[in-house]
């Protein structure tokens, strides 16, 4: 064995930033394209809501005033803040099922999404239509 091997081979594992949760080590390390396919899933989650986040931003700064112009914008970030954490707890959530053999747990928070865009949605028209000359 030559000297540069047996010295990488001696290295101490780097130290993680953060360590590791525990519950990392539970069960059975699931397939890894489930575990990257939970992430892509968990990665849109947060696009969705860094767009809800900035349509927040975009009502506040580049619609004109109205009256419920702050209302739907704090709607938006409020939902955005909310769905990143969720975002978050399901992929856990998803993580800990699949390394106990269980099936994926139920959210309600497609709901909750749907239900607060929807929402939004009937104001916004509300607003379109009353203000339309």
């Amino acid at each position: 064995m030559s000297r540069a091997r047996s010295a990488r081979a001696r290295r101490p594992a780097r130290a993680r930033l953060l360590p590791a949760p525990a519950w990392t080590e539970e069960g059975v390390e699931p397939d890894y394209r489930f575990t990257l396919a939970n992430e892509r899933t968990f990665l849109a989650w947060l696009r969705t809501a860094l767009a809800m986040m900035a349509g927040a931003l975009a009502v506040t700064q580049l619609l004109p005033p109205f009256a419920l112009r702050g209302l739907i914008s704090s709607l938006l970030a409020a939902a955005g803040c909310l769905l990143s954490a969720g975002a978050y707890l399901r992929w856990v959530a998803n993580q800990r099922a699949m390394r106990g053999g269980r099936p994926l747990p139920h959210t309600p928070a497609l709901l909750v999404l749907s239900a607060t865009l929807s929402l939004i949605g009937v104001v916004s028209l509300v607003v379109t239509l009353v203000s339309a000359p």
